[in-house]
């Protein structure tokens, strides 16, 4: 907590020119070297609600508590309107935006790797061109050189490999 009631105070007690104690509330959350933080916190919130709130919250919660009253004010003072809850619905627009464009990239990866299968299994001969078949090294009879089946998926090869 506080050192003694002797040194410099607080931030919360600097604002309000009050003596910081040794068990300022306070204190631990709002450091004499940052003003700010608590000057947010006071201006949406007020001094008072916001010893009524650390005073409802358990002690290993309030550091959070804090952060979570320094995010809002920060936001209810840039948007007085919606505050933090128009920050939350754009950055969850944009998640979903995000996982809609991962699940179109999946798809066209997953297209892209069966159009290559397909095309192994032209150029080698071979029926099942698993993705597990790409790294092989074939025998010579594993070629086809058979004009009329050259012919016949000369068209199979010059499709785009996505859409």
């Amino acid at each position: 907590m506080k050192e003694s009631a002797s040194s410099s105070p607080c931030a919360a007690c600097k604002m309000q020119r009050k003596k910081c104690r040794d068990n300022c509330l306070l204190a631990p959350y709002f450091p004499q070297n940052n003003p700010q933080k608590f000057l947010l916190v006071h201006k949406v919130f007020g001094t008072g609600n916001v010893i009524k709130l650390l005073q409802d919250v358990p002690a290993e919660q309030r550091d959070e508590a804090v952060n979570s009253m320094v995010f809002e004010a920060r936001e209810r003072l840039r948007d007085p309107v919606n505050g933090s809850s128009a920050t939350i619905n754009n950055l969850q627009r944009k998640v979903a935006e995000l996982q809609a464009q991962l699940v179109k990239t999946q798809d066209e990866l997953s297209s892209i790797r069966t159009e290559h299968a397909n095309l192994v299994a032209i150029v080698t001969g071979y029926n099942d061109a698993s993705p597990d078949h790409f790294f092989f090294a074939p025998s010579p009879d594993d070629y086809h050189t058979d004009a009329s089946y050259q012919f016949d998926t000369q068209d199979q090869l010059w499709e785009p490999l996505w859409k």
